[in-house]
């Protein structure tokens, strides 16, 4: 019989290997793009100091205008091994050139619009055939200029793949072999199931991929239909060995897969991945919310305030037995802290857990109570008489249960164990 009672009890899967799957992030390039937001020189430095801490291999940014440019030079000028800072390009010379003029970027992204709705409507082109030439020419023009590369098939997800864009990469890998062939979910169509073929399906766009002869494959989605960890994570599995991700997942719209969540998924899910620290994305997240103006939702996957809090008193009363209970992960991995709140929902558990964590603030003094003793039950009483009056439609803060333990106990005996302490 197998038991699973604990988090090491649980299996990890294995169809995973750490030494072929690598993250690009484009929190400062495409994260910059979302709405409302401005980030500073010093905001992008801050991320690129994260990342590397984090562990991330690159890092993409934008190089068109002097605070753009100043900031990649900067992060340049740090000089970490990784991330490996790169450009981003449309497919033109003159934008190629901008990344060719910061000394020491070595790698571009160009940007290649396959859907016939950026083709004709966005672009104005002639049609197909002009698009191809484009692109073709500006990839030539990045490689005879000794700039390693990755073709971003922008809006793949809602476009003929097998009559343009997969002709079109097999003419890109006659240029350069060791292109990283982004597959761009430019509006989240993608779906990540193998079985739904052209042209939204990610398991089936990677394994077309391979056929051509693509050495490396990569993942960007947009994350319209709540899909993008799900596109990212297929993308993995059917051979991708690349995901470009956004801390949080901002960028335009509803924006891109959030890099937080495929690392925890690698890392707590898949067998043997130490690859990344994940130890700074609750202090990243909080330093991301302060500086740029986001709200993150309280329940928000991995760093939002609830993932670790615990109200109900079921649950409470099961975590404060055994974390594992009711948390998928323990809050250290990722930088995170476990709490209890006592609310209207809230059990004896929850009422003792919090007094005897108040006792030891005021007191300075580690005490156990027995959950009989009945000023717990009159303090649990106030508190939800406060919420059957409907005077009351949020948690009891730390503060305001000082009130309560000085109201029941202080100077009252209190009762560890067998013995009665009076203070």
């Amino acid at each position: 019989m197998t038991l699973y009672e604990s988090y090491e009890d649980m299996p990890k899967l294995k169809n995973l290997s750490q030494d072929e799957i690598f993250i690009s992030d484009s929190t400062i390039r495409d994260g910059s793009q979302m709405p409302g937001i401005v980030m500073t020189r010093e905001f992008k430095i801050k991320c690129y100091e994260y990342l590397h801490k984090i562990g991330i291999e690159k890092v993409e940014a934008f190089v068109f205008n002097k605070r753009e440019i100043d900031a990649v030079k900067t992060m340049l000028d740090i000089g970490y091994e990784c991330p490996v800072v790169t450009g981003w390009a449309r497919a033109v010379p003159a934008d190629i050139d901008k990344v060719l003029a910061v000394d020491g970027l070595h790698e571009t992204g160009i940007l290649m619009s396959v859907s016939d709705s950026h083709i004709f409507a966005k672009m104005r082109l002639s049609g197909r055939q002009q698009a191809e030439e484009k692109y073709l020419n500006a990839l030539q023009y990045a490689v005879d200029h000794g700039l390693k590369t990755r073709a971003h098939l922008e809006d793949m997800t809602r476009a003929d793949n097998p009559g343009f864009t997969y002709p079109l990469v097999e003419k890109i890998l006659e240029i350069d072999p060791n292109c990283i062939i982004r597959i761009c979910d430019t509006v989240g169509y993608g779906l990540p199931f193998e079985n739904f073929g052209e042209p939204y399906s990610v398991p089936a766009m990677v394994q077309s991929l391979k056929k051509l002869g693509a050495r490396n494959i990569e993942t960007h989605i947009h994350d319209d239909y709540g899909l993008g960890a799900a596109n990212s994570l297929s993308g993995y599995l059917a051979g991708a060995n690349w995901t470009s991700v956004t801390f949080l997942g901002i960028g335009e719209r509803a924006g891109n897969t959030g890099m937080e969540k495929i690392l925890l998924f690698l890392a707590d899910r898949v067998e043997g991945f130490k690859k990344y620290d994940l130890s700074c994305l609750t202090e990243f997240a909080h330093y991301m919310e302060k500086s740029i103006g986001i709200k993150l939702p309280s329940n928000k996957p991995v760093v939002g305030r609830n993932v670790f809090a615990h109200e109900s008193g079921i649950h409470a009363s099961g975590v404060l037995k055994n974390p594992f209970i009711y948390e998928a992960y323990p809050p250290e991995l990722v930088g995170g802290e476990r709490f209890v709140l006592l609310g209207d929902s809230s059990g004896l558990d929850s009422v003792k857990h919090k007094v005897e964590e108040t006792m030891r603030e005021i007191l300075n003094i580690d005490i156990q109570i027995n959950k009989a003793d009945p000023r717990l039950k009159k303090i649990q009483d106030e508190i939800q008489s406060l919420y059957d009056n409907e005077l009351r439609t949020s948690c009891i803060s730390d503060e305001e249960l000082v009130y309560y333990v000085e109201k029941y106990f202080l100077n009252r005996p209190i009762r560890e164990g067998d013995e009665e302490v009076t203070f």
